[in-house]
């Protein structure tokens, strides 16, 4: 005689559904987000290990997971090497589960790795590398370049220094795409304003050994000696320009991309009155100082720019995946863009159709060692800088996906 239970089929269908969903939820890929860093070389400091830090920082405080999946943070050595960065990139994308890449050290790298997260459907937002070309030229559809262009820069800098009285400029470039378009785009900003350039030359990365431009660049005579380098480069370059003499008495120093571990390096004496144009500072406010005192208990030292960037990226990444209910990239990206970047980091920040995320900047001057009160207190600000008048307006965009 066989007796029937009300219900329990029902039962048991509802049992198997809340162990499959449990067993589905246990076997869930996780969320990766990748960072292909210098870890070891002239941009370990401005970024590597840092940005690292600020992702899981991110992270972290975002709760750890998203539609039910745990989020990874990984991480690899580039070693500013455009051939290493795309076999690690295509290693991540097509084997690893690598779903976004949350920076790239090194523009060349960044455009190659673009290209590649393009074509696989991928994302990418770049927080260290500076070339414009992310959004113009080189955009695509996948790619959001969020804390600093070397337009943007280049527009701030420029100017204001030659309305200091800045008006006969040498640059000392490093000879790769982000040096090359750092000095064109500053040279247009300069000759705008009413200066102009009386030459240039050409430094290989990670020179050891600066004399021999600084030489040339002082038989120059210019009014400013601009610096289109970058991370130790720029250090190194500015620390023995000092020991030539070179700063002092009318002459200016401009540093395009100064981050304040360069200024840390150098000291105050040597970097005093440096004027130079930054998207974040730590003692700006006190939603900045929070996060940089939360930052410096872990890596000793305050956020710079880019691994400020890192953070509010990732965090804006995490809350668009969640808010679209989905990882597929064009939702995500959509997302990401209509939503607009509110933190410690940019106040109304929006993310343009050509990738670009236009905030507002900072014009800063470094202080002497009399002015400074308490460890890394090197700036005084200057003036902020109006997100329309720093970066370039859409209408200029390069961009193809751009409507014109």
């Amino acid at each position: 005689m066989s007796i029937k239970i009300k219900g329990l089929p029902a039962i048991i269908a509802a049992l198997m559904s809340g162990i499959c969903t449990s067993a589905l939820a246990a076997d869930a890929k996780p969320l990766k987000i990748g960072l292909l860093m210098d870890m070891s070389g002239n941009y370990s400091d401005v970024a590597g290990k840092g940005s690292v830090t600020a992702a899981q920082m991110a992270v972290a405080d975002f709760g750890g997971e998203v539609l039910g999946r745990k989020v990874e943070i990984v991480a690899a050595d580039m070693q500013n090497k455009v051939d290493l960065a795309v076999s690690i990139a295509n290693q991540w994308f097509d084997v690893d589960g690598v779903d976004a890449i949350m920076d790239i050290n090194n523009s060349s790298a960044g455009l190659a790795v673009s290209k590649i997260a393009a074509a696989k459907d991928k994302l990418v937002s770049i927080s260290i590398s500076g070339s414009a070309r992310f959004t113009n030229e080189d955009c695509n559809a996948n790619t959001i370049h969020y804390v600093y262009d070397t337009e943007a820069l280049a527009r701030s800098t420029g100017k204001a220094v030659v309305e200091e009285g800045g008006k006969k400029w040498y640059f000392v470039t490093v000879d790769y795409t982000f040096g090359h378009d750092f000095e064109k785009q500053t040279t247009e900003a300069v000759t705008a304003a009413g200066g102009e350039v009386i030459g240039s030359v050409k430094v290989p990365l990670n020179a050891p050994d600066y004399s021999s431009y600084i030489l040339q660049a002082q038989a120059a005579n210019p009014d400013v000696v601009a610096f289109a380098t970058a991370g130790a480069d720029t250090s190194n370059a500015i620390k023995q320009s000092a020991e030539f003499g070179m700063g002092q008495g009318g002459q200016k120093l401009a540093g395009l991309l100064v981050y304040d571990n360069e200024i840390d390096a150098l000291g105050l004496a040597t970097a005093k009155g440096m004027m130079l144009t930054s998207s974040f500072y730590w003692d700006l406010n006190d939603e900045t100082r929070a996060f940089s005192k939360r930052y410096m208990e872990k890596m000793g030292k305050m956020p710079n720019m880019s691994q400020a960037g890192v953070y509010s990226s990732t965090m804006h990444y995490l809350k668009a995946v969640a808010a679209a209910g989905t990882d597929k990239t064009a939702t995500v990206m959509a997302k990401m863009k209509e939503t607009p970047v509110n933190d410690f980091f940019a106040k109304n920040g929006i993310i343009r159709e050509d990738g670009l995320m236009v905030h507002d900047l900072y014009l800063f001057r470094v202080k002497s060692p009399d002015e400074s009160k308490y460890p890394w207190d090197y700036y005084s600000l200057v003036r902020t800088i109006p997100a329309e008048e720093a970066f370039s307006p859409l209408s200029e965009s390069r961009c193809p996906l751009v409507k014109k």
